[in-house]
């Protein structure tokens, strides 16, 4: 979706840029590392996927919270879906705003977060959604702040969303 919207995307895998095997058995090819990633930052946009595992690597991952905290320090989007909102809290990140997340983490992030149930949730350069069925309405969000409101609702309507 983000491709369609004419967003450049680089998919950066944590160990290397060796095949990524997701929570669903889904097989990532990262474009880089992410130590290589690094260089570019700060990116318009750092997003994180989702899927339970993958999270929890997120969270433990010290590159993460540099690069996240560098995101936020610069006003810049950063994006979360599924169970990746815990790798938010882990690094610190965005407490106090509005958020969602798949909806066993609830309880987790709402201590920290004003927690909703929307599909999708924006607050300021922070954004959230809750899960796979979620996911292209994630999508288009992240499109409108990265190229606009014309260039999301024409990939849309392709898209027949």
């Amino acid at each position: 979706v983000l491709r369609r919207g004419g967003v450049e995307v680089v998919l950066a895998g944590l160990n290397g840029n060796d095949p990524v095997v997701c929570s669903r058995n889904v097989v990532l090819v990262p474009d880089q590392s992410l130590d290589d990633a690094l260089s570019g930052v700060p990116y318009d946009a750092v997003v994180l996927p989702g899927g339970g595992p993958g999270a929890k690597a997120l969270a433990e991952d010290s590159r993460v919270k540099v690069l996240l905290a560098d995101q936020e320090a610069a006003g810049k989007i950063i994006g979360a879906v599924c169970a990746a909102p815990t790798a938010l809290l882990a690094h610190n990140i965005g407490k106090g705003k509005k958020l969602t997340s798949y909806p066993a983490f609830k309880d987790q992030l709402s201590s920290d977060y004003t927690y909703t149930e929307a599909r999708v949730e924006v607050d300021g350069t922070m954004i959230t959604s809750r899960g796979p069925g979620t996911s292209f309405d994630f999508a288009v969000e992240l499109v409108k702040k990265l190229a606009d409101e014309e260039t999301a609702k024409k990939i849309s309507d392709a898209m027949l969303l």
